[in-house]
């Protein structure tokens, strides 16, 4: 009986995965506009633009900064390798922004103005409810504001 039953659990669990990447198959681009020039980007699930969930990954090289922003939702964020400095804020505050290495995990609530800079060489991934959008704190920082 338990076979039988761990059995039918094990076949209904494959049976919901619908989408799985492997890392040689996440298709990478330049990021988006909003993002400051030098990154990498990749859709893993859905559309960040429309409503719905959505799962993406940056991927940024030393020294990347992303300057104190916020979103209208949620960003849940994973660090997948790398070290990431996340911090809270208008301005950055290396005292009191926390790095998170590889595997760690922040929420930034929706808008919540926040912070990042790769420490090394980082990928993070992202995901929330969509649309995805970013205000930055000082409209100078946002990169869509000087091509």
């Amino acid at each position: 009986m338990r076979t039988t039953l761990l059995a039918l659990l094990l076949v209904g669990t494959a049976s919901t995965v619908a989408l799985a990447q492997a890392p040689a198959d996440i298709k990478w681009g330049p990021a988006p506009p909003f993002f400051p020039a030098g990154a990498r980007f990749a859709v893993l699930q859905g559309d960040p633009s429309k409503d719905g969930v959505y799962t993406v990954r940056l991927e940024m090289p030393a020294g990347y900064y992303i300057a104190p922003h916020s979103h209208p939702t949620d960003e849940d964020v994973t660090v997948i390798s790398g070290s990431l400095e996340l911090g809270m804020g208008d301005a950055p505050n290396p005292a009191t922004a926390m790095t998170l290495p590889a595997g760690g995990f922040a929420v930034a609530p929706a808008a919540a103005h926040h912070y990042a800079r790769a420490k090394t060489a980082t990928v993070v991934q992202v995901h929330g409810m969509g649309p995805f959008a970013i205000t930055y704190v000082d409209p100078k920082d946002d990169p869509r504001s000087h091509p």
